[in-house]
Parts: structure tokens; C-alpha cells; sequence
């Protein structure tokens, strides 16, 4: 079973990544939002299960991150 089959709605969304990040490094996480949830994945590898968390979540972790 593919990640895909798991999320079938993964490649619906639109994902995007910091401008920051270059094309050439692939070090970098690619994230994309639905109501209520955000998706995060690997850009090295696509195809494999976005981890999804809940908006409040990820506002926090955000927030978190901001401050180190």
C-alpha cells in the first residue's frame, strides 16, 4: 500500500516550502493546508505519508520554533 492510498486526498493539496530553501539542497519540508489541519512532508521524497497535525498544533509548534 502506497502513502497515497492512505491519504487519497494528498495530491489535491498545493504544497509549499520556504523561500529560504533552494532547489539544488532538497533539505527541506514542504507543508500544505486544509481546514482545520496541516500536512507536512519530506521534499526529498513526496511519496511517502505526510504527517498531519491539527492547526491549533501547528500554530504552536510555530510559535515554539520562532522562539529558539
Amino acid at each position: 500500500m502506497n502513502a497515497h492510498a492512505r491519504q487519497p486526498y494528498i495530491g489535491q493539496l498545493v504544497w509549499r516550502r520556504s523561500s529560504y530553501s533552494s532547489e539544488e539542497g532538497g533539505e527541506c519540508v514542504e507543508l500544505a493546508a486544509r481546514p482545520g489541519k496541516v500536512h507536512v512532508r519530506d521534499s526529498k521524497d513526496t511519496t511517502r505519508t505526510a504527517l498531519t497535525v491539527g492547526a491549533t498544533a501547528w500554530t504552536a509548534f510555530v510559535g515554539f520554533a520562532a522562539m529558539c
